[in-house]
């Protein structure tokens, strides 16, 4: 159950910030052998999320990562779910996100962020909704407005997007164009 409060805050959202590490993904890096020499990163993607973050666009929503790492498997999958904002090695978030505001012509407010750790806090305190999620660093249950059932990695996106689409009244013509 969605307290009346949450739903008010998740009526106003027009971008859904993500963190990459400990939200798209469980937060693992795997760091395979190049033959060639050095190696190469890879990370783990649920495919909800993915629809998840198709679903938002087609309901209106525009989406954006940031992110304290940079990775070229995250810069594949921006550009695959066709991603708005990306902005990566920022460790320090909140100038990043104030950018995103700005180029996205919107207020904090209308933002929903999603993160995991300490390093996303400055942008939680900042965003109209802020939300953690499961598996995330237990001090940021304080400071967000909601906290996910699922992991980081497992769905914690979609279910983030069918709050914030339920909210705004989308969710049911979402599930009806699948039953088409």
């Amino acid at each position: 159950m969605i307290s009346a409060k949450i739903r008010a805050r998740a009526r106003k959202v027009k971008l859904l910030l993500m963190d990459v590490d400990g939200v798209l993904t469980d937060g693992r890096i795997y760091y395979l052998i190049n033959p060639r020499g050095g190696f190469y990163e890879t990370k783990t993607f649920h495919s909800r999320d993915g629809l998840g973050i198709r679903l938002a666009h087609q309901a209106g929503l525009k989406t954006g990562i940031l992110s304290g790492r940079s990775s070229p498997v995250v810069e594949h999958r921006a550009k695959e779910l066709g991603i708005h904002f990306v902005q990566e090695a920022a460790l320090e978030k909140l100038e990043p996100f104030e950018m995103m505001l700005r180029a996205a012509g919107l207020k904090g407010e209308e933002v929903c962020y999603v993160g995991d750790d300490l390093v996303d806090l400055p942008v939680l305190t900042r965003a109209g909704l802020a939300v953690g999620v499961a598996g995330g660093h237990e001090f940021l249950r304080r400071h967000v407005h909601y906290w996910t059932k699922a992991h980081g990695g497992l769905g914690a996106i979609r279910e983030v997007v069918e709050l914030i689409l339920e909210a705004q009244g989308k969710l049911q013509a979402v599930h009806e164009r699948f039953l088409a």
